[in-house]
């Protein structure tokens, strides 16, 4: 609900034209689309400066498409489903033609122009491994129709330490870092002892049995002895794609 509406409800209450309960009802309706299946937040962008994303795993191709078309048509940034497969791509697309597809991030995007973003203030991105790729693009994409400039090192983790040494230019660049990592983690902890900036862990379900799919990365990551990490769940490149920017955005 925009300032001018929220006036012009506030002059029908006060004339007498809408009681108490009526303009309750419609502060609450406001900003919220009712399509049966979800109720689309329309207001989100004013709140949050970022509209609405849709996670795409257990809907059907015919409800992330009309959420999507819903979005578009209610807000002016991007808009992305996230963990959506090419089927489900090719079904929107038909929908949307604007529509694209990134497979290893496996989100699908509507992209528009943005004014704002500052090159000097960028977000590296960091994996321990080339599986770690996909987790590390989910947050790189995000991060990028959010409106930041990104940075990428893939698969320069401590088993070959050396590998990450040849980024530290970019490490100390950096406004905010995002690292990437399974197995064991522990590539969070030796680039939070690297700098002084924001790091972000993302453990991911990399790795063989005693791995338990990740929850060995993240534990790890809780436990990290190097100040100034945080932590997002497992597999959660979006999550951090979003932190990322925030903090990034601040200043």
């Amino acid at each position: 609900m925009t300032e001018q509406e929220i006036a012009a409800l506030l002059r029908q209450y006060k004339a007498g034209q809408l009681s108490e309960s009526q303009a309750v009802a419609r502060v609450r309706q406001a900003g919220v689309e009712d399509m049966g299946f979800a109720e689309v937040d329309q207001a989100r962008e004013r709140r949050q400066g970022f509209p609405e994303v849709i996670y795409a795993a257990g809907k059907t191709k015919e409800q992330v498409a009309a959420i999507m078309a819903s979005l578009l048509a209610g807000s002016h940034k991007s808009v992305m489903a996230t963990r959506a497969d090419r089927e489900m791509y090719e079904f929107v697309r038909e929908k949307i033609p604007a529509a694209e597809y990134e497979e290893a991030a496996r989100i699908i995007f509507v992209r528009r122009p943005r004014q704002d973003v500052d090159p000097d203030k960028k977000i590296l991105i960091l994996t321990a491994g080339t599986s770690d790729i996909p987790v590390a693009e989910e947050a790189r994409l995000t991060a990028e129709l959010w409106g930041n400039a990104v940075v990428t090192h893939y698969d320069c983790g401590v088993a070959g330490i050396h590998r990450l040494f040849a980024h530290m230019h970019d490490i100390e660049e950096a406004r905010v870092i995002i690292v990437v990592a399974g197995m064991e983690g522990a590539l969070a902890s030796v680039v939070g002892g690297l700098t002084d900036k924001p790091v972000i862990a993302v453990p991911t379900s990399v790795g063989y049995g005693a791995s338990f799919h990740g929850l060995t990365a993240l534990l790890a990551m809780l436990n990290s002895c190097a100040a100034g990490v945080s932590v997002v769940n497992i597999d959660n490149g979006f999550g951090a794609g979003v932190l990322a920017s925030k903090i990034n955005r601040l200043s």
